[in-house]
């Protein structure tokens, strides 16, 4: 028997990721080698694995007597996988689920543990159920990081800041599949979905989110070719509309890429257009595809450049959006990789860099003009802490109520965005009004 393709670009997914790559690129290349017709299956079998990896680990641990610790890192990703299909992908079959196992231990030059592999498989297939779960009552801790599938120091922080049963939530909400949403750009979305379903696709609006349209089946190559439109979650559609600049103005978005709010911003809503905005980021590969996206959608008054925000080679403009590099928190139901790959050190020198950031930004604000400050982040410590030292430290901004709906707010006016009130993303922003 051969592995399929399909597994043996899984396996190669979760070594790159690994080796510290990102998992949405690393799937990109794998994927290139196979077949069209199984890229989907592919991809739900890597974010899956992904997505409840801890899990996993804590239904597999006890039917390797030796420990996973013990195991070598690619036999560990193996089991993983193989659990995957048992236990969540109803359309494998488990002989295969366990043979496929197999066979990938051996293409992957681990023939040895290919009895260990298929052993464990079999024993997880006849007794599923023989790890202890505790309930919420029992062991929130444990219940949220291993059967909830998120790392501990999270859980700890989001149980003693919101309680179990909110934290519970938040950790269900990210561990469901996120589904696929547009924004028109250059019409509405009311004309987007007629467009969408003549051309064959299953699409419909989306509640409290007017700018956006949710493809409920159809590929996003047809949805493309349909409508001029990005992929853009609802929640980050919302930091753009709690941004929205003045027809006529100048603005200035300091981290752009992959640049789907700058294009938003740039495409404008209604009548409030501005007359032009200028998209940095420091990354050359970045602006790259930022600018490939913006050709992709024709002529807007966008100008893409490479620049470092902490030192921004732009003329003061009237509205700075500053969508500054976080720990990603309120985005783990789309980047389920990073939930593993974010620690506390990470969260200490993002909020330091984010710092550094807002001080580069207020330099290119005119006087009377708007800093917007947004993250994809539900720590407080990059939110709503950063904004006050920020003010603390610049008397000459005051923060400025936003104008979007009540339920995104918090009581004084801050974008508040949360993936288990609202099935989106997280995002957070603040209007920031320089005197």
């Amino acid at each position: 028997m051969t592995v399929t393709p399909a597994r043996l670009a899984a396996l190669d997914t979760l070594r790159a990721v690994r080796r510290g790559d990102l998992a949405d690129r690393a799937l990109l290349r794998t994927l290139e080698r196979v077949p069209v017709r199984d890229r989907g299956w592919t991809q739900e079998l890597v974010y899956g694995t992904f997505r409840l990896r801890a899990r996993l680990d804590l239904l597999l641990a006890p039917h390797v007597r030796a420990g996973l610790d013990r195991l070598d890192p690619d036999v560990l990703d193996i089991l993983r996988l193989g659990a995957y299909q048992l236990l969540e992908m109803t359309s494998v079959p488990v002989y295969a689920a366990v043979s496929q196992s197999v066979e990938l231990a051996r293409a992957a030059g681990h023939g040895r543990a290919s009895g260990l592999v298929n052993g464990v498989l079999q024993s997880l297939r006849r007794e599923p159920g023989r790890a202890h779960v505790p309930t919420l009552a029992e062991n929130a801790v444990e219940r949220l990081s291993g059967w909830g599938s998120h790392p501990r120091w999270l859980v700890e922080r989001w149980i003693a800041r919101m309680g179990p049963a909110e934290a519970e939530a938040l950790v269900d909400a990210n561990n469901r599949r996120p589904e696929l949403y547009l924004r028109p750009i250059g019409t509405t979305a009311e004309d987007a979905l007629a467009r969408l379903r003549r051309a064959g696709l299953e699409a419909e609006e989306v509640p409290g989110a007017p700018y956006a349209v949710r493809i409920v089946e159809g590929a996003i190559a047809d949805a493309f070719a349909a409508v001029p439109a990005i992929v853009q979650d609802p929640a980050a559609g919302m930091v753009v509309r709690f941004a929205t600049p003045p027809a006529g103005t100048r603005v200035v978005d300091l981290c752009a890429a992959p640049g789907g709010k700058a294009i938003a911003l740039a495409a404008g809503e209604g009548e409030a257009r501005p007359d032009s905005v200028l998209a940095f980021d420091v990354s050359p590969v970045r602006v790259r595809r930022l600018a490939e996206n913006a050709r992709r959608l024709g002529r807007l008054p966008l100008a893409i450049a490479v620049g470092d925000a902490r030192r921004p080679a732009a003329r003061p403009a009237d509205v700075v959006l500053l969508d500054a590099p976080c720990t990603g928190t309120g985005t783990f139901r789309r980047h389920p990789d990073g939930k593993w790959r974010v620690a506390p050190e990470d969260l200490r020198s993002l909020v330091a860099l984010q710092r550094e950031l807002l001080e580069g930004a207020a330099t290119v604000v005119k006087p009377g003009g708007l800093l917007v400050y947004a993250t994809c982040s539900l720590e407080p410590e990059e939110n709503e802490e950063q904004v006050e030292s920020f003010l603390a430290a610049h008397p000459e901004f005051r923060l400025e109520p936003g104008s979007v709906e009540p339920a995104y707010m918090d009581e004084r006016g801050r974008l508040k965005v949360e993936p288990h009130r609202t099935g989106w993303d997280g995002a957070f922003a603040a209007r920031l009004r320089r005197a």
